[in-house]
């Protein structure tokens, strides 16, 4: 799993990327997953980023961004060859979400950066700006700053490059796409990991999500510490076990 980077200064309040910059287009556009691309490609934005998130919903386990940048000339082959039918990572199989990050892993023409925010620093600052903060280490985890970047979602502050919003970007952009698969894969590897330490709650079957089988594990046994705390079924089932 790549290491989690020092987080670099943001842009100040108004600046490009900024939480003050406007949000994305909402629209489609044109069918096809490169219709943001190329409006920055044909603007001379020659590295450009996606960036996407897996894990703001579990009760346990990290929050997980990834960014993705990709040659155009890989991008454009890649949509209708290697790449093809990659979109939400929510939509595709385990197999074919692990498929495409191996294929993504090896390709020349991409680069990818991951960044983590864990249970702690969750349950320190809340989930949203852990978030933001795992995108902006994943950002600055590339091999070289971006000099735009595609985000999933309402805009996104302290980002380390200006950021153009897309809502639902991962179904209506190549790169983003790629970011929320290899979040997804990166997140689901921890988990499993994390199913190993703790096995009596069941993290590898539902990642830390909040199913049945879950909250009565966690009502059973108590927290882990890999548990957020600042949700609220965790601090229930907490309160109970002290009590008891």
């Amino acid at each position: 799993m790549l290491p989690d980077p020092p987080l670099r200064p943001s842009f100040a309040p108004g600046e490009p990327g900024s939480a003050g910059a406007a949000p994305g287009p909402r629209e489609t556009g044109p069918p096809g997953m490169l219709v943001f691309e190329r409006r920055f490609w044909e603007q001379g934005c020659a590295c450009l980023a996606g960036v996407d998130e897996a894990g703001r919903g579990p009760l346990a386990g990290p929050v997980v961004a990834a960014a993705v940048v990709m040659a155009r000339s890989f991008a454009e082959a890649g949509q209708n060859g290697p790449l093809a039918g990659l979109t939400d990572s929510k939509k595709l199989t385990p197999s074919a979400r692990e498929g495409f990050y191996a294929r993504l892993r090896e390709a020349e023409g991409v680069e990818i950066g991951v960044g983590f925010a864990e249970r702690d620093e969750i349950d320190r600052v809340n989930i949203l700006r852990a978030t933001h903060r795992a995108m902006a280490r994943a950002l600055n985890d590339l091999p070289r700053r971006p000099d735009h970047a595609l985000v999933d979602g309402r805009p996104v502050e302290g980002l380390p490059c200006p950021s153009t919003a897309v809502v639902k970007g991962d179904s209506k952009s190549l790169l983003v796409a790629s970011a929320s698969v290899v979040a997804k894969v990166v997140r689901d590897a921890r988990m499993r990991e994390l199913d190993a330490l703790y096995p009596q709650y069941g993290f590898a079957a539902h990642k830390g999500y909040g199913t049945s089988a879950h909250v009565q594990a966690l009502f059973e046994h108590g927290p882990s510490p890999e548990h957020r705390r600042s949700f609220r079924p965790v601090s229930e089932a907490e309160a109970i076990i002290r009590r008891t």
